[in-house]
């Protein structure tokens, strides 16, 4: 079997991935489901980008193939930043990495202070989440809240053009968390990129379409392997 190595992205159980993880074992691939510190496997501390590149670099052995999703796609790109050599293929679904000052971010900083009184009441905090689009950051326990502060400000940092490991990245035309002009921009910087874009795949394909992602898996492995 092909060995591949999955970091999730910011995320509190990998019960969703289960079907996708299913077909790619049916296919011929041994996945390696990583839990992450602080999100499937608890945690008390703040996280740096720093420390997630230092845990990924022991969980993965060199020359190993991983797949990073979202926060955990920016945890590779990191990792491949600073050991070009570590990763013998890198692919990137969705992924987050790239940094974008945003005009809606302010607003929601600003709707935030606003809100602040709203979050004594349950039912009003769901609501002012949701609207703002911060559910990640509402759910996080509080060393978490900082922990996901310091992966978005890690991205300002990036250097991609260091990453010279091959890249394949995978990504959904319909993602509204990290969408396509990011994909497009990861492209471009990236030394050793190739880009496909999915029509249907929203930025959780193992959630809307897990057949779909798990055969977009299997051919690029066994590409791989050829």
């Amino acid at each position: 079997m092909i060995d591949l190595y999955i970091i999730h992205g910011w995320t509190y159980t990998v019960e969703p991935w289960r079907d996708t993880l299913a077909i790619l074992k049916k296919n011929g691939i041994n996945v390696k489901m990583l839990h992450v510190p602080g999100l499937t496997e608890p945690s008390s501390k703040v996280y740096a980008i720093e420390d997630y590149v230092a845990w990924a670099d022991h969980e993965i052995p060199d020359g190993a193939i991983a797949l990073g999703h979202s926060n955990g796609g920016r945890i590779l790109l990191n990792l491949c930043a600073k050991n070009p050599k570590k990763l013998k293929y890198l692919l990137l679904l969705d992924s987050a990495g790239i940094y974008e000052p945003s005009l809606r971010k302010k607003i929601v900083e600003k709707v935030a202070k606003v809100g602040k009184p709203l979050k004594k009441i349950p039912l009003l905090d769901k609501i002012f989440h949701r609207l703002t689009g911060s559910t990640d950051y509402s759910r996080a326990p509080e060393n978490m809240k900082k922990t996901l502060t310091n992966m978005l400000a890690s991205d300002q940092k990036l250097d991609l053009a260091k990453v010279e490991t091959p890249v394949f990245i995978l990504w959904g035309k319909k993602d509204t968390v990290t969408p396509p002009r990011q994909a497009t921009a990861m492209y471009e910087k990236l030394p050793r990129a190739e880009l496909k874009f999915f029509n249907d795949w929203t930025h959780a394909p193992y959630i809307s379409n897990p057949e779909g992602l798990a055969q977009a898996i299997t051919t690029l492995m066994k590409r791989i392997k050829k």
